[in-house]
């Protein structure tokens, strides 16, 4: 029978090489069968130091069973199995074998010093041979709560690394995968099932240097945290603002959750002070998870600090403020929109990151289905009219605008907006940061754009009569217009804009489209299964031969039917889902809404227009995506509840 290559063998020699001193004694020699011949090896057993025994010292009596079973394992040995490969060539491995013989090194590190061959290349192979799956730790961020279930010197003694939990199950990234007295240690140490997966020794020991260094850091600054407001009063936390970057944990602590919050692709940090506890959350794929929970005292401390980068006043606790920070992290320019709200037990602290390089402006990628980019790229096309955007928030409506201004951005465009606040800074266009309270309103800034000889406008949102008339009368003068609205989908829309007190005359000839969104979480591609959906959830959901039609699938059936959802893994966190995508409803003003809109028909009676004129809506756009694999029925009924 041929047998797994042990993973060691990235330093084990060919033929065998002398055992480590210190280190268990090789398993017992195969024993001669009934008729007197020797069996085959028993499958090599890991030691505790992270080697295969079996693969390190060759018993005197195996030799026979060596040889009656040369022809058959040959193939797995690692030498032969990197020439099977087309890795090496015999020459090189003979090179190898003699450098080896001379320095006592293993076969696999003498191949890798000869540079014929990569420490991935000999762990790939190894993870083929044992069917264990190899991961590259450079792409994963070692979350220093979980680094702590093992010990640092267990780790660094068995070379390991643990790198997600997800329920009762440990995923632990080793060199030696096959070593079952470490896999035994963790699981009496964690109590948690251990699911083992192969790494270079290279990318494990900076793993280990990283993960149990932010440990260290995290454990010295919650220590040096306890000691935060016992001396310090209220009064005195001014001085904060002048400590170096070394000088105080605070500092340190407040890098640190931004930094952890940017590298792990987080959209908001929520600071939140209770009687007895202070709470740090992040909130990532629109769902939010605690991050830290620092000691209470501290609360005066860091909404000081915080405040202080913010530029906003430290000794104000009564009123809401609002401010920004600009910082560095990773060599990344970073800003973030800070909000401070005085709450019963201090002031709650809300950070929205906002990453420039992290935004996506092209249309085609934010997940628009093919027919209704169509209709909103022709709406951006019009020379003249208004463009309203909808949803509430956080559901990607300034992506959406931002990548349509950066679509109609050229030479020979005068693109002006008007926001509150300026998110991100786009070349080429003319930005406003409205300030209320000087004067400086959406209104205001509207009136001054219309004597710069603007052809594009942007306005941030329409909250009141006076700037949506503005906007309506710049829309009707020749210049296209955008701007967002917080309704529930587009055919709501008409009847806000109606009760801020728009003429329906005006609506109907000035709005070109509206367009509603949310955002649904993407099924991991990594862990996502397929599930047969039952008849009475295709009914339940309206899936009909007309609908998917409508939604340009007609090669799927209720018989070939698949929805997928995510078992959860090492790449989403246990969650199943990983990043967002928007679902969309584009209403075009046709002539029919018109009419409908002038006679005072109802929200419904422009839905049923609407969707007759060719309109997807908000629940058709997240089955499409749930159908073709995007998403799970779960989120089509939690995003889209009482769809139509």
């Amino acid at each position: 029978m041929s047998q797994p290559l042990p993973p060691n063998n990235f330093g084990a020699p060919n033929g065998g090489a002398p055992a480590r001193p210190g280190m268990p004694q090789p398993p017992r020699p195969p024993m001669p069968n009934a008729g007197g011949m020797p069996q085959p090896p028993r499958p090599p057993v890991p030691n505790a130091g992270g080697g295969v025994a079996g693969s390190q010292a060759k018993p005197p009596l195996a030799k026979p069973a060596a040889k009656s079973g040369r022809r058959s394992s040959k193939k797995l040995r690692l030498g032969d199995a990197l020439i099977q490969k087309g890795l090496i060539n015999e020459e090189q491995l003979s090179q190898a074998l003699a450098l080896q013989k001379k320095s006592g090194k293993r076969l696999g590190s003498v191949l890798v010093e000869m540079h014929v061959v990569t420490e991935t290349d000999i762990v790939q192979l190894l993870s083929e041979q044992l069917r264990i799956p190899f991961i590259d730790l450079s792409n994963y961020l070692i979350d220093p709560v979980i680094a702590k279930l093992i010990p640092e010197h267990v780790a660094k003694r068995h070379m390991l690394i643990p790198i997600n939990k997800v329920g009762n199950k440990l995923t632990v990234a080793m060199v030696d995968p096959l070593n079952i007295l470490a896999i035994d240690d963790i699981q009496l140490m964690t109590s948690l099932m251990v699911k083992a997966v192969v790494a270079t020794p290279t990318d494990i020991k900076k793993a280990l240097q990283d993960a149990y260094g932010a440990v260290a850091q995290q454990d010295k600054l919650m220590d040096d945290l306890e000691d935060i407001g016992s001396d310090a009063s209220d009064d005195d936390l001014s001085q904060l603002g002048d400590l170096g970057e070394n000088d105080a944990p605070i500092i340190r602590l407040c890098n640190l959750v931004i930094s952890q919050a940017v590298q792990n692709g987080v959209s908001d940090i929520h600071i939140e002070p209770f009687e007895k506890e202070l709470r740090i959350r992040y909130r990532q794929d629109g769902v939010l998870t605690t991050a830290m929970t620092p000691p209470k005292k501290a609360t005066a401390a860091i909404t000081s600090r915080l405040k202080i980068m913010s530029s906003l006043n430290i000794a104000e606790k009564r009123l809401p403020q609002d401010g920004r920070i600009k910082i560095k992290v990773v060599n990344k320019t970073i800003d973030l929109r800070v909000s401070v709200l005085p709450v019963i037990w201090g002031e709650k602290i809300v950070m929205r990151i906002l990453d420039q390089s992290s935004l996506r402006v092209n249309l085609e990628e934010l997940g628009f289905e093919p027919k209704t980019l169509e209709r909103f790229k022709a709406g951006i096309a019009s020379p003249y009219g208004i463009l309203l955007v909808t949803g509430p928030t956080g559901s990607g409506k300034t992506t959406t605008l931002y990548s349509a201004l950066t679509s109609l951005n050229s030479i020979d465009r005068n693109v002006m907006t008007a926001e509150d606040p300026v998110e991100y800074m786009l070349t080429g266009v003319n930005q406003v940061q409205c300030k209320p309270d000087i004067g400086l309103t959406f209104a205001a800034a509207l009136r001054s754009f219309l004597r710069q000889d603007p052809d594009v406008i942007m306005v941030g949102e329409i909250r009141d009569f006076e700037t949506a008339e503005i906007a309506i009368k710049a829309s009707m003068t020749g210049h296209l217009v955008l701007s967002t609205l917080h309704t529930n989908d587009a055919p709501g829309t008409v009847g806000r804009i109606t009760n801020m007190g728009i003429e329906p005359f005006m609506v109907t000839t000035s709005v070109l489209l509206i367009q509603a969104q949310r955002l649904v979480r993407k099924v991991c591609k990594d862990c996502k299964y397929e599930i047969k959906p039952r008849a009475e959830q295709i009914g339940q959901f309206g899936i009909t031969p007309e609908l998917l039609r409508r939604l340009d699938l007609p090669h799927i059936n209720e018989r070939n039917m698949l929805f997928y959802k995510g078992k959860g893994c090492e790449t989403c966190g246990g969650s199943g889902s990983k990043g967002r995508v928007g679902v969309y409803e584009v209403m075009i003003m046709t002539e029919r809404l018109r009419d409908i809109i002038l006679n005072g028909g109802s929200t419904d009676d422009i839905r049923r227009q609407a969707i007759e004129d060719g309109m997807l809506s908000l629940r058709e756009s997240a089955l499409r995506k749930a159908l073709i694999g995007m998403t799970s029925l779960e989120e089509v009924v939690r995003v889209t509840m009482g769809g139509h």
